[in-house]
């Protein structure tokens, strides 16, 4: 047999068309993280400015022209005020002026990433040291000492988004790579809410008790990963049944490829290019990683919108895996019905 002959024997078309596939999706990831991660700057973070009525306006604006447009500053009644709102996840940090002498207060909070905070430190000292201002710093909600950077709560979540989609993977190839019936997918679908459950609690326990990286509630937590687990798993499924293994590779594009980078993890959301700010509080990674940090850290505000996001995913995941296994007319074939793929090869 000839070179080529060879070749074509080795290498179906199948395959040819998976490896580029696979090429594809490592430029994506090179792409995506590079482009996301490699010029953290602060753009439009949320801020209060806390001053008398003559002051306001004028630092506001101030604040509002520095350049590149770090801060997107807005007035706020008073300190206490200001200290809530940030709890409440609606600010990243505030000025409080000091009306009576040269010393203002910023508030930030570590705890919804350290990068930023930082960040904030630096970019409000140089405004005001030329107006012959000091700034002492006040963290409101801090990370804890064995979080470092505040980046517990994001490998947390990658932890349980890289369970999920490995665990549906293997349930997905394991008797064929598309769900034959109703009742497989039925199958499947409560082994992957009994895995969610414990790897929920596994992680909540490794990060909690064991490693004493993260504070807040320990249910609280498990309860988040149960989610995110599942939500990841059952639309990792839902790709596979809807495009056999290719979508495998489209759930570690969405999760791995486009959610990590955009998660806010290494890097808050305000210090994202505007692409991945936009799509992280929409995919699991993102929302996940919010809702930690919120429970560890915000006594558990804000956290309504990023738990719809991951609900959606779950409830669309399993909706799409049941009504495609419905579609392939497993009543046809009986309850219990092999695939090719479970029917042993003839003894040649």
């Amino acid at each position: 047999m000839t070179f080529a002959g060879e070749v074509k024997n080795a290498v179906t078309v199948r395959a040819a068309l998976l490896v580029v596939g696979v090429l594809a999706l490592q430029l994506l990831f090179i792409a995506s993280y590079v482009g996301a991660l490699h010029r953290p700057d602060p753009t439009d973070v949320p801020f209060g400015v806390v001053a008398p009525k003559q002051m306001s306006q004028r630092l506001i604006t101030q604040l509002d022209g520095l350049p590149g447009g770090p801060l997107d500053p807005r007035a706020v009644s008073d300190a206490a005020e200001a200290r809530k709102k940030v709890m409440n996840r609606d600010l990243d940090g505030a000025l409080v002026v000091d009306a009576g002498g040269t010393t203002d207060t910023l508030l930030v909070a570590s705890g919804g990433g350290t990068a930023l905070a930082n960040s904030l430190g630096k970019i409000v000292k140089q405004a005001e040291t030329p107006q012959h201002r000091t700034v002492r710093t006040v963290d409101v909600a801090p990370a804890s000492p064995d979080d470092f950077n505040g980046l517990s709560s994001f490998y947390l979540v990658v932890g349980w988004c890289v369970g999920g989609y490995l665990c549906a993977s293997i349930l997905a190839i394991s008797a064929g790579a598309k769900p034959a019936n109703r009742q497989r997918a039925l199958i499947r679908t409560g082994a992957m809410a009994l895995y969610s459950v414990a790897g929920g609690i596994g992680g909540a326990v490794v990060v909690g008790p064991i490693l004493g990286a993260l504070p807040g509630s320990l249910w609280g937590l498990a309860g988040l990963g149960t989610l995110v687990v599942f939500a990841v798993g059952m639309i990792t499924l839902a790709l596979e049944a809807l495009t056999g293994i290719v979508g495998i590779g489209l759930a570690v594009l969405i999760i791995v490829v486009a959610g990590n980078p955009s998660a806010g993890g290494a890097f808050p959301l305000p210090m994202l290019p505007e692409f991945w700010r936009a799509i992280g509080p929409a995919l699991p990674p993102g929302a996940g990683t919010w809702v930690a940090r919120s429970i560890a850290y915000f006594q558990g505000n804000a956290v309504t919108g990023p738990l719809l996001v991951l609900s959606a995913w779950a409830v669309v995941g399993t909706a799409l895996s049941l009504l495609l296994s419905m579609r392939r007319g497993a009543d046809k074939e009986g309850p219990w019905a092999a695939t090719e793929a479970d029917t042993p090869a003839p003894m040649s």
